[in-house]
């Protein structure tokens, strides 16, 4: 049985970033670039003949900005997309009002530095185009907020049998397991654990949008890039009851506060007597991402117990699935979205088929879930 690749048209004003990110896509044996373009005008015609699975779309480019491309796309054509932005922001937030318009993924411009770096980079580019063909492309139109004016899954395994990527490295590399016994007896006090990646943006603002004034405590991953990330707090913390922010070393978590882990940095809940709080820390790739969602789940595990409620939303891969399970196993209650209302339902898929998941519900309901579980 062949593997269909997943065909891809680059759109940048860049020549450099086109050459480059075609050399990044096509170092992928599931991933093939089947065009490049380097404005939305050369784009519309080249989509005509080739109709691709995936398009990656500057954020600024002349004749016309990657958003209004963005909109007419999804309006007229729907294709996933995935924007390409630089590390600034103003790219930042305008990448990610460019996701509230249907682009399911953000990735940063690829750019020189140490091979480590490269590699990951490659790794993180490479999964966001695979993450955007196994998309749900009427969940992302059924989301798409109107403009102002008016595939075939493929195997990540493929790419590790090239022997270019080293396997993925678990939570193992960050912090150890937690003990077999509950981490501890449960208390009046809980903590919300969530974790998030493709198609997670517009899942956590429904879901925190939901959350009364006085909720408990929330500690979230969503798979971002470095620098994206204050700016999506930002962007919530503006349409949200609680504050929210990102997390820095130390934040305490408490009611009314919703802590989103940096771009490229693990969090960690720990508990220091009756205050919980969040370390903020370096570390390699762990389930191929940084933050990792396993990172953040296992030590809900070690330091919550009994105390949390584990959330795994909408996102591509088994990210979170073994630590939801030490979650579950140190006496937490976890609910996972379900297929329906998923971008991608990847996470929550293996969370379900690893055991970790107690409950499984429509986005709109998991946050009135969690709020009764709190309270009961």
């Amino acid at each position: 049985m062949t593997n269909r690749k997943i065909k891809v048209l680059i759109v940048d004003d860049s020549a450099v970033v086109r050459q480059t990110l075609a050399k990044v896509l096509e170092s992928d044996p599931d991933i093939q670039v089947i065009g490049m373009a380097q404005d939305p005008f050369v784009a519309a015609e080249r989509i005509k003949t080739l109709v691709p699975d995936v398009i990656t779309l500057d954020v600024e480019m002349p004749r016309m900005d990657g958003i209004t491309f963005l909109q007419k796309i999804m309006s007229q054509h729907p294709i996933p997309v995935v924007m390409c932005s630089t590390l600034t922001t103003k790219g930042s937030e305008t990448a990610l009002r460019a996701m509230e318009y249907g682009a399911i993924e953000i990735i940063t411009k690829p750019k020189m530095g140490t091979k480590e770096f490269l590699e990951e980079s490659r790794i993180r580019i490479c999964d966001a185009v695979k993450a955007a063909a196994m998309a749900n492309v009427r969940q992302i139109t059924r989301r798409q907020t109107p403009p102002p004016t008016a595939p075939q899954p493929t195997s990540r395994a493929a790419a590790l049998s090239q022997g270019k990527v080293e396997p993925k490295l678990t939570a193992d590399a960050v912090l150890p397991p937690p003990t077999k016994s509950r981490a501890m007896s449960q208390t009046t006090e809980k903590v919300i654990i969530v974790g998030a990646s493709t198609g997670g943006t517009e899942a956590l603002r429904v879901f925190l949008e939901a959350m009364p004034v006085n909720a408990p405590g929330i500690v979230i991953v969503q798979h971002m890039p470095e620098h994206f990330t204050k700016a999506f707090a930002d962007r919530l913390n503006g349409l949200c009851s609680i504050h929210v922010k990102e997390a820095e070393n130390n934040d305490s978590v408490v009611r009314g506060r919703a802590l989103i882990a940096p771009g490229s940095k693990h969090a960690l809940l720990k508990r220091s007597g009756a205050r919980y709080f969040v370390e903020i820390k370096d570390g390699p790739l762990v389930s191929r991402h940084r933050p990792s969602v396993d990172v953040l789940f296992r030590s809900a595990a070690r330091y919550a117990g009994a105390n949390a409620v584990g959330v795994i939303m909408t996102g591509m891969g088994d990210d979170g699935a073994r630590g939801m399970k030490e979650m579950k196993d140190s006496g937490s209650y976890n609910l996972a979205q379900d297929e329906k209302s998923c971008v991608v339902f990847g996470m929550p898929k293996e969370a379900i088929k690893h055991g970790g998941v107690d409950a499984v519900l429509p986005l709109e309901r998991l946050a009135n879930e969690v709020i009764r579980l709190c309270d009961s």
